[in-house]
């Protein structure tokens, strides 16, 4: 039986035995054997003089020490060991590996006809013998040689040095990278490609070219990404003042990639789906997510690149950094109020059950088995966060500070979280003492907060309580530094300016104990009170409102992120009790009053389109159930539909009204466009559950001139089980089928198709020619969506479900392990449901862990998930 993977711990950080100062690599590239030779320049550091490097799948041909054949080492199961070494040395290494067999795609492997790399966070070692850690900085010159007629482009970080003819219709290109980076940000791509080219001008005036590659064919759709990476230069200039700093940016798009993009310094290489757009292949959410993923890697330059982590245990430091930066972005180019709403649905939704889970991490864990695995959204998005509470805390200017202290202190370097939360610290004067909790507590805390208001005296009182449940880690929790947004309104609705001790006070409290109360001055009435404006922590707040005073929230918050909190805590209220009601056989019901605020948000002439669409969208499946510590699956499903053919049905005339009004005879990109496609589309999804919807479902699709109202269709069909939903499903796979990309929205609606025989629909379809296993696009969008966003089937008391997504896994654990770890993250919350899944969800769990070769990444999360 294979070793027990053992767990690393950030507490047992060592510095490295040894600094690459240079290595020259020279890539002899051949499908099934191609030749890698790495010469480093390497100095002890401490006192020695073995030197253990990392490497796994690698064929050793040659090491040489100063030149001379070395024999003092031995290979390790993970690695190779060199023993007896002078201080300061040249190491010479040349490796053989199979890039075709690399189904794994970390390391050098091939995609479609191209080769490339994937190496963060692990993948170097999968190319050479190398300290494969971020601490250890290099400076990279990289040649490559290949077939000139197969392999015309070839690419990797830095500046073309040189280039030139090889025998045998062979050539090389020489790279140069001036910046010392870690392994994980190499990159290499050679194939044949269109290209898309363009310039930029810094702002001190220095000419980088852009070029986008992609597939042959694909240029038409290379645009959007062009205009996008423009617009992140540009406005990491203006709002970050940090300018780009090569000669040249060049981004890659490539169809079997197992993450969205890497930002390799430099050379980004991009998984297509977040690259190619036009009209008739991409929707308007693709066409965000390309501009905002086209963004996140750009801005890595700076926060990723330029200063890097110390270990892994530090990824926060650079991804949740980042992420609020992507973010910050998509808003100020778009609505700042539409994003600030879906990053929130995130992180209610899938990242606060993955606190509930047994992955729950802190966004700095403490320890790893498979650093893959902590690629999460606790990481990334409540990295975000957290960076964000940051920025509340010490406004805009006090945050651009310190940035800029953190780079001037930090360029160059590999940092920590803490070196980031220091400088924040020092450039403001502002103590994030407290603060660094959110670095290293798990899990979701409760806010509950209460209210007293004193008519004599004119004040008003709130008393906020956080508490932390125990996760599977930490028992001990302790008090959070919470910034916690409120505003207080009159009965008008007249903002009631905050006043303590009879001075002004900012709309941002301070929570920093257990049990905290503040009270207001000069509170003339009894005032209704925002909480948690734009969701300034994430926290799951407790409120007792009225639904009088949500619905009065819902149209005088003067902050739109309030107004649809408001509408969402109202839908949350109705949803609780029917789920309750179902359970007791009666019947879903909604109040005339819920009914006529969604009335009066839709009738509205003063909201935009974007924000009413987003007002109208009712909490996900997976988002409601996070609410519940029982999850009743099937009630819940009953619930969510019912409220949504009630809504159908008692504004059926508004929303048929508001659909018709919205149509469009052009297609554009506009933020304003896209807004009207979004609210009709979501007009349309509700009409579906009426008696019109299959004839206007129909004519949409039929007449629709472009990819967002033609997947509205479908989606709308797919979600309402029409009669028009064969025919329109057919009629797309016989239109896009040579298309994957394309196909993946066709599959991910047949993975989270309703229908009672979707499990059967779902095996057919891997045999679709479009479909395959291996590509890791096309795994996520079939069967990812049929285990995550299909709940009822999943979760079918056949059980079949979970045994589909066992076989699957199996499957998956010796082809790519990295994307089975994706997919298993619904069975590890198996504890959330009655005895009899609870037992069949087991069974799988228990059925993976007796495999003999069951890979880390799948290894460290169901040994979790079964431990009690």
């Amino acid at each position: 039986m294979a070793q027990t993977p053992q767990a690393k711990y950030r507490k047992d950080y060592k510095a490295p035995s040894h600094l690459i100062s240079d290595i020259e690599l020279t890539f002899d590239l051949h499908d099934t054997a191609t030749t890698v030779t790495a010469v480093s320049q390497v100095k002890q550091q401490g006192e020695t003089a073995t030197l253990t490097l990392d490497g796994e799948g690698l064929e050793l041909k040659a090491l040489q020490v100063n030149g001379t054949d070395w024999q003092d080492y031995t290979l390790l199961e993970a690695g190779i060991e060199i023993r007896a070494l002078p201080e300061v040395f040249e190491l010479t290494i040349i490796t053989l590996i199979n890039p075709e067999a690399n189904t794994a795609l970390e390391g050098l492997y091939k995609s479609g006809g191209a080769f490339c790399t994937q190496c963060e966070a692990e993948g170097f070692r999968r190319i050479t013998y190398y300290l494969d850690r971020p601490d250890v900085l290099a400076k990279y010159t990289t040649t490559v040689i290949a077939d000139k007629a197969q392999y015309p482009f070839l690419l990797s970080n830095g500046n073309k040095v040189e280039q030139g003819e090889a025998e045998q219709g062979r050539h090389w290109v020489k790279w140069q990278d001036p910046h010392p980076k870690p392994a994980y940000l190499f990159a290499l791509v050679a194939g044949d490609f269109d290209v898309l080219r363009d310039k930029f001008v810094t702002q001190s005036g220095r000419n980088v070219d852009l070029e986008i590659f992609v597939d042959k064919g694909n240029l038409d759709r290379a645009h959007h990404a062009m205009a996008s990476l423009i617009n992140a230069m540009k406005w990491d200039e203006t709002r970050f003042d940090l300018e780009y700093d090569l000669d040249i940016y060049m981004v890659v798009a490539v169809d079997f990639f197992n993450m969205g993009a890497m930002e390799n310094k430099g050379l980004n290489i991009f998984n297509s789906k977040y690259v190619l757009a036009n009209d008739q292949t991409a929707t308007d959410t693709d066409y965000l997510g390309i501009e905002a993923v086209i963004g996140h890697e750009y801005f890595h330059n700076w926060t990723g690149n330029r200063v890097t982590c110390r270990d892994w245990f530090q990824l926060s430091l650079k991804e949740g950094l980042t992420v609020f930066r992507d973010q910050e972005f998509s808003s100020d180019l778009g609505s700042r109020a539409v994003n600030r709403i879906n990053n929130v649905r995130i992180i209610r939704g899938p990242q606060f059950a993955e606190d509930a889970s047994p992955m729950s991490h802190p966004i700095r864990p403490d320890k790893v088995i498979e650093m893959n695995n902590f690629y999460t959204l606790t990481v990334y998005e409540k990295g975000s966060e957290v960076i964000r509470m940051m920025h509340t805390l010490l406004g805009e200017a006090g945050f651009q500070k310190g940035m800029k202290l953190y780079f001037e202190r930090h360029d160059g370097t590999a940092a920590t979280c803490e070196d980031f939360v220091s400088a924040m610290e020092d450039a403001s004067g502002v103590s994030l003492k407290q603060f660094r909790l959110w670095y290293s507590q798990s899990g979701t805390p409760t806010v509950k907060v209460s209210s007293e208001y004193d008519a004599n005296a004119q004040t008003y009182a709130l008393t906020i309580a956080q508490h932390t449940e125990p996760t599977h880690e930490q028992k001990e929790k302790q008090p959070l530094h919470i910034p916690f947004d409120v505003e207080l309104y009159s009965k008008k609705g007249d903002v009631i300016p905050l006043q303590c001790h009879g001075k002004p006070v900012a709309n941002v409290l301070n929570v920093t104990e257990a049990t905290q109360t503040f009270v207001f001055e000069n509170v003339v009435e009894q005032p209704i009170p925002s909480l948690l404006r734009e969701f300034s922590a994430p926290v799951k707040l407790e409120y007792n409102y009225s639904d009088e005073e949500l619905t009065f929230l819902m149209v005088h918050a003067t902050n739109e992120f309030a107004r649809w909190d408001a509408g969402q805590m109202l839908l949350a209220k109705y949803i609780r009790a029917n789920v309750e009601n179902v359970q007791q056989g009666k019947q879903v019901a909604l109040s005339e009053a819920v009914v006529d605020a969604f009335r009066g948000v839709l009738l509205s002439d003063v909201l935009e389109p974007a924000f009413v669409a987003e007002m109208l969208s009712l909490p996900s499946h997976n988002e409601v159930s996070g609410w519940y510590k029982r999850v009743d699956v099937d009630a819940i499903a009953q619930v969510l539909k019912a409220i949504k053919v009630i809504l159908a049905t008692e504004l059926q005339d508004e929303l048929s009204a508001t659909y018709h009004t919205l149509k469009q005879a052009d297609y554009t990109i506009e933020h304003a466009a896209i807004g009207r496609r979004a609210l009709r589309n979501t007009c349309l999804a509700y009409l579906a559950y009426t008696a019109q919807g299959n004839a206007l479902v129909n004519a949409q699709y039929t007449q629709a001139n472009n990819m967002t109202d033609t997947i509205a269709a479908m989606s709308a069909a797919n979600s309402a089980g029409l009669a028009c939903r064969e025919a329109l499903m057919a009629d797309y796979s016989d239109k896009w089928k040579h298309d994957g990309l394309v196909m993946d929205k066709w599959f991910a609606l047949q993975g989270c198709n309703p229908a009672d025989n979707a499990l059967d629909v779902i095996k057919q379809t891997m045999n679709h020619e479009a479909f395959s296993l291996k590509n890791p696009n096309r795994t996520r969008s079939l069967i990812g969506s049929f285990l995550s966003a299909n709940p009822v089937r999943f979760h079918a008391k056949s059980g079949e479900g979970y045994r589909f997504a066992g076989e699957i896994l199996r499957e998956m654990n010796s082809s790519n392990p990295q994307v089975a770890s994706r997919l298993i993250d619904p069975l590890l919350k198996f504890r959330l449901y009655d005895d009899e899944r609870q037992a069949m969800i087991k069974a799988e769990l228990e059925g993976l862990k007796a495999m003999d070769n069951l890979a880390r990444d799948l290894f460290e999360k169901v040994n979790k998930a079964l431990e009690n």
